[in-house]
C-alpha cells in the first residue's frame, strides 16, 4: 500500500461479486408500513472488478453466466492496456478460477504479480467494501423492474467510484484493515484442552 501511494507500483484489489436480482433488504423508519416492490426471478449479474487502491477507479469484466479463468485473464489484459508504465500488483483470494495455473502463468508472462490472500480472510480484500457499498447505494430497498435496469444501476455506481463517490471511497478503501492473531492449530488445541480440564 505504501509503494502504491508513493507511485512506485499500481496496486489492485480483485474479486467477483454475484448480484442476484431480487429483493435486497433495507431499513426505513416510517409511521406506517411501507411495502417495497421486488422483481421476480433469479437472474444473476456477475461483476469481476479490479479496484485501484490509489485512484479508486474500478475496471470490470461482467456477464450473466459464470466468472471463469478467461474472465480473469481478460481483466488482467484490461489492466495492462490501461497501465501507466508502473509494475502491477494484484491482491486476490483463492477462488479456483483465479488461482489456476493458466491465470498464474499468464500473469507471470506479462510481468503482473499476483498476491494471494490467506484462506478465509475477506477482511483483507478491500474490494469487498466496495461490493457492500454498491448494495447499500443502489440495491437495498430499491426496485428495478427489468434485469437491464438492475445491471445499469450496478454499472453506474461502480463507474463513479473515482468521481462522484471518491470521498466515500477514500474513507472505505484505506490502509485500515482488521487483523487477528492466529494460533497454530496445536497451540489452540492445547488452550482448549486446558480449559476443558479446568472445567
Amino acid at each position: 500500500m505504501d509503494s502504491a501511494k508513493s507511485g512506485a507500483v499500481q496496486l489492485f484489489f480483485v474479486d467477483a461479486s454475484h448480484f442476484v436480482m431480487g429483493g435486497f433488504v433495507g431499513v426505513i423508519w416510517a409511521k406506517v408500513r411501507r411495502l417495497v416492490k421486488t422483481a421476480s426471478g433469479r437472474s444473476r449479474y456477475n461483476v469481476l472488478g479490479a479496484l485501484d487502491f490509489v485512484t479508486k477507479k474500478v475496471e470490470t469484466i461482467t456477464n450473466d453466466s459464470y466468472i471463469r479463468s478467461d474472465s480473469v485473464i481478460a481483466l488482467i489484459d484490461k489492466l495492462v492496456v490501461n497501465s501507466i508504465g508502473k509494475p502491477i500488483k494484484i491482491i486476490l483470494d483463492n477462488a479456483k478460477y483465479q488461482r489456476c495455473a493458466l491465470v498464474i502463468e499468464y500473469a507471470r508472462n506479462l510481468g503482473v504479480e499476483l498476491i494471494f490472500l490467506p484462506t478465509y480472510s475477506p477482511n483483507l480484500n478491500l474490494i469487498e467494501r466496495l461490493w457492500k457499498f454498491v448494495k447499500s447505494e443502489v440495491l437495498n430497498a430499491a426496485y428495478h423492474g427489468t434485469f437491464d435496469e438492475f445491471k445499469t444501476a450496478i454499472d453506474d455506481c461502480v463507474s463513479k467510484t473515482d468521481k462522484d463517490f471518491k470521498t466515500q471511497m477514500d474513507v472505505l478503501i484505506s490502509e485500515k484493515v482488521q487483523l487477528f492473531d492466529v494460533f497454530e492449530h496445536s497451540e489452540l488445541s492445547a488452550v482448549f484442552n486446558q480449559n476443558a480440564l479446568a472445567a
